[in-house]
């Protein structure tokens, strides 16, 4: 349900209450289509196939009417939360506003059925469109190249640390084996590190969820081969001391990388280049509105400056006069690290985004991005401890520390469910105590913002009256609170 005020009863769903599986439906020989008689000679199985690969029973299939199957699929799409049900705070990170004019353009007839294997003269359009984003992109980053080849954020960064690791081994770097990172990191920088043969020196944050300069000086070193930051930050704060930060990696012979999953928040307003970055990656489905959740599709683009421009992946599109061509060698690239050249349909729907809000639509995505985050930070920030109580870029960090009656970040993210508002991003980033993240992105009207604070407001209300009631929230839901490590080792999907 959706509502503005708190639910006064909320019965637990039973299992009498849940609709029948298709199984459950199946009535032998019901047909929803009856095909007509094939006009060709029947083939005995056995006579073509080994042994192994026949059945040795029928499949069990429901047999259902059409009607049936219509409503069972249907039924199965709203048990799925989406953004086009209701509100996602935890929106840049995981589920924003994608625009529908972006899967139009992506099932155009010279999109949407192109084959990679296809040549490069039965392809232009779709090789010119690959050329034309990474210029677009390299120009928001303030950087000299792109390459489109990663396709997921984490894939960005472990593309972008291969490109780091082979620049430093033909440069005289190749004793440089250190990667600091800060505290407030996503958990695949280290990751990424360890698979490119980096070790990693935590860098630690000052009091205001800053990089401590402090600390970054008693970190460097000559085995520094360079920092992995992400700016604004996972507290939602953007890095004051960005440049002078850069500036000492580069002092030390080192590369700066940083983690451009914020992007959203400083889109045409600053560009990494600017201030210092060397490479950085974009994640398209939270900058520029690619469909994501559910793990995917994506695509982690990389940007870098033009000393690391050679080492870039391969294949990569190149401007040949008035045509485009896949080049698939470079002397120094690190060579291929996916299948053909990316993942297209995103890139399709990130550029048309790009190219229908133009330089001035990206300033206001970002300007909106900020003004939200702010009205919800200065709003919430009367019932919940905001962790840096101070203005922020497109998100912010709450926590539930300190809350009556023991309760967690976990119950009131259940508890959001029984509101209908998706639960935002909790206990991370790791150095917040029952970190609540919230990010409502550019697009979501002040109405909604309105209704997600009653909601919270009211939440806060029952950490005093009722919190019994959030501690065994949700009561909407067929299922209330498994057992989530027995979930990931045993899961059971009901079709």
């Amino acid at each position: 349900m959706t509502t503005t005020e708190a639910p006064t009863t909320c019965s637990t769903v039973s299992a009498a209450d849940l609709p029948l599986t298709i199984f459950e439906k199946s009535k032998t020989g019901r047909r929803g289509v009856r095909p007509p008689p094939a006009e060709v000679p029947d083939v005995d199985p056995a006579s073509v196939l080994p042994k192994h690969a026949l059945r040795a029973d029928l499949a069990e299939l429901p047999e259902v009417g059409e009607l049936d199957a219509m409503r069972h699929y249907t039924a199965l799409s709203t048990l799925n939360f989406a953004i086009s049900n209701a509100f996602y705070p935890l929106g840049s990170c995981t589920m924003k506003y994608n625009p529908l004019v972006n899967e139009r353009v992506a099932a155009l007839p010279g999109f949407g059925p192109l084959h990679p294997m296809q040549s490069d003269d039965q392809a232009q359009g779709a090789l010119e469109l690959f050329w034309r984003l990474e210029k677009i992109l390299a120009s928001i980053a303030g950087l000299d190249a792109v390459s489109l080849h990663p396709t997921a954020g984490a894939h960005g960064e472990l593309t972008a640390l291969m490109c780091m690791r082979k620049y430093l081994d033909e440069n005289g770097g190749a004793h440089k084996k250190v990667i600091l990172i800060p505290d407030s990191a996503h958990g695949t920088n280290p990751a990424s590190c360890t698979m490119t043969g980096f070790t990693t020196r935590e860098l630690k944050s000052n009091a205001r969820g800053r990089v401590d300069m402090d600390s970054l000086e008693a970190v460097l070193g000559d085995d520094v081969a360079g920092l992995m930051i992400t700016n604004p930050s996972t507290l939602g704060l953007f890095e004051p001391n960005i440049k002078l930060i850069c500036e000492k990696i580069h002092g030390v012979g080192g590369l700066v990388y940083m983690d451009g999953a914020n992007m959203n928040a400083i889109l045409g307003r600053t560009r990494p280049g600017d201030f210092g970055v060397d490479v950085m990656h974009y994640n398209l489905h939270k900058t520029f509105s690619q469909p994501h959740g559910g793990g995917g599709p994506g695509a982690g683009p990389i940007a870098v400056t033009s000393k690391l421009a050679p080492y870039l992946p391969v294949p990569k599109v190149e401007k040949d006069g008035d045509r485009f061509r896949i080049v698939r060698s470079a002397e120094h690239s690190i060579g291929t690290t996916r299948g053909f050249l990316g993942n297209f349909g995103v890139v399709v729907r990130s550029y048309t985004y790009i190219r229908s809000l133009g330089d001035e639509g990206l300033k206001r995505v970002a300007d909106n991005a900020v003004l939200n985050a702010n009205y919800l930070r200065a709003k919430l920030g009367k019932s919940y401890r905001v962790w840096v109580d101070e203005s922020c870029m497109h998100e912010f960090v709450a926590t539930a520390k300190g809350l009556p009656n023991g309760i967690k970040a976990t119950d009131i993210a259940k508890r959001l469910i029984d509101y209908g508002i998706h639960p935002p991003t909790i206990y991370f980033p790791l150095i917040v105590p029952e970190a609540l993240m919230v990010e409502p992105t550019e697009t979501e009207s002040k109405e909604t913002l309105d209704n997600f604070v009653r909601a919270m407001e009211a939440i806060r209300a029952e950490c005093d009256d009722d919190p019994e009631m959030l501690k065994h929230a949700p009561h909407t839901r067929s299922i209330g609170r498994p057992d989530e490590v027995a979930a990931v080792k045993n899961p059971r999907v009901i079709v």
